[in-house]
């Protein structure tokens, strides 16, 4: 049993993976695809739910600082619906408000050029949204 963590932009999907102790989130990879066609991920997806046995997706939910839904946020709702429709899977929703932002601090403060960044950015914003998961699973008493 492992979660996945997703980031879903318009262009890119970054991809976090939790050890087998559902602990520790780590990067998985990031996929690039034609802006706003989210029908090219369920492929790829479930090749990887597949191969890493994944019980959970973490998908980020990019809410408005005032805890409404914006146009980012329904379009991430409704690829959850297919998600759970397409992979036969378990869908969470996290909230991801500002997971770009410290992504980009914490690979600024390890000296990552800017170049760089822009491609590791999304990875580290999944990493952020699953570990953010874990921890709060892991401090319930469900």
């Amino acid at each position: 049993m492992r979660y996945l963590g997703l980031d879903l932009g318009s262009k890119t999907l970054g991809i976090a993976i939790s050890d087998k102790t559902n602990t520790i989130a780590s990067v998985y990879t990031t996929l690039e695809f034609v802006e706003n066609d989210y029908n090219s991920l369920f492929e790829p997806l479930a090749q990887i739910v597949k191969k890493e046995k994944i019980t959970t997706i973490v998908l980020g939910l990019p809410l408005n600082m005032n805890n409404t839904y914006g146009h980012r946020a329904e379009i991430t709702v409704a690829f959850k619906s297919l998600l759970e429709k397409k992979l036969k899977v378990n869908v969470e929703l996290m909230d991801e408000r500002l997971t770009s932002v410290i992504s980009n601090n914490v690979l600024i403060d390890a000296n990552v050029s800017r170049k760089k960044r822009k491609k590791k950015v999304d990875g580290m914003a999944a990493v952020i949204i699953l570990q953010s998961f874990l921890d709060k699973k892991g401090n319930s008493y469900e």
